[in-house]
C-alpha cells in the first residue's frame, strides 16, 4: 500500500514539508510506503471549465502538474494534501490544481481513497483553510481521515514547527489513523456502496 503526499508550499522544505513528513514517518513505521510530491513554484492553470476531461479524464491542459498528479492519485491507496496558509486560506496554486484535479477524475478513480488535509501557518486562519481542502474529498466521496485535533501546524518557519508538540503529535495521529483505515480496507472484503445516477437540482423555475 502506499500513499501520495502533496506539499501545495512554493518552499521543498518548509513548514508543510515539515508536516507532511511527520505523517509520511508514521504511515512508514505502519509498513505503508510513501512519497512526497512537491508542487513547486511554476505557473498552474485554473480552471476554464471547457468540460473536455468529461471525456478524456484528463485536463485539456498538459502544461503544468494536473495531469501528472492524477495519475499518481490513481495509483495511491491514500492522499494527503498539505498547504501553506494564505489569507485564512489555502495556496491559491493548490486550489487551482486541485480544482482541475477532482474535475476531471475524482468521480471516476477517486470514490472510496482515504484522504486527509494538513496546513500550517504562522498564527491564524488554520481551520478555514483546513476546512476549504477537506471540501475536495468529501464531495468526491473519499473517507476523510482523522486525527486527535484539527490537522495543523503553527510555526513561521520548519524550526518552530519542530516545537509545536502538539501539532507534530497530531500529524503522527494522522498517519497512525491513516494506515488503520488503510489496512482496515484491505482486510476488510466489504463491497464498496452502490453509486446512484447522479441527481442535479439548479433550483431554477
Amino acid at each position: 500500500m502506499n500513499v501520495l503526499l502533496l506539499n501545495g508550499s512554493p518552499h521543498a522544505a518548509g513548514c508543510v514539508y515539515t508536516a507532511l513528513s511527520e505523517v509520511a514517518g508514521a504511515l512508514n513505521r505502519n509498513g505503508i510506503e510513501t512519497s512526497i510530491y512537491q508542487m513547486g513554484t511554476a505557473p498552474v492553470r485554473g480552471c476554464v471549465a471547457c468540460r473536455q476531461c468529461a471525456e478524456t479524464g484528463l485536463c485539456a491542459f498538459d502544461d503544468d502538474p494536473c495531469n501528472e498528479i492524477i495519475g499518481l492519485v490513481k495509483a495511491a491507496d491514500g492522499l494527503v494534501v498539505g498547504s501553506p496558509v494564505y489569507y485564512a486560506g489555502a495556496n491559491g496554486a493548490i486550489c487551482a490544481l486541485l480544482d482541475r484535479v477532482f474535475f476531471a477524475a475524482a468521480r471516476k478513480c477517486f470514490a472510496h481513497k482515504p484522504a486527509a488535509a494538513v496546513v500550517s501557518c504562522r498564527r491564524g486562519g488554520a481551520g478555514s483553510a483546513f476546512d476549504r481542502l477537506n471540501k475536495y474529498f468529501t464531495i468526491s466521496g473519499m473517507p476523510v481521515v482523522p486525527s486527535q485535533y484539527w490537522n495543523s501546524v503553527h510555526g513561521r518557519t520548519p524550526d518552530e514547527v519542530l516545537q509545536d508538540l502538539e501539532g507534530l503529535q497530531t500529524m503522527r495521529t494522522l498517519g497512525n489513523n491513516m494506515a488503520w483505515m488503510l489496512k482496515s480496507i484491505q482486510a476488510g472484503g466489504v463491497p464498496v456502496p452502490e453509486r446512484e445516477a447522479s441527481i442535479m437540482t439548479n433550483f431554477i423555475r
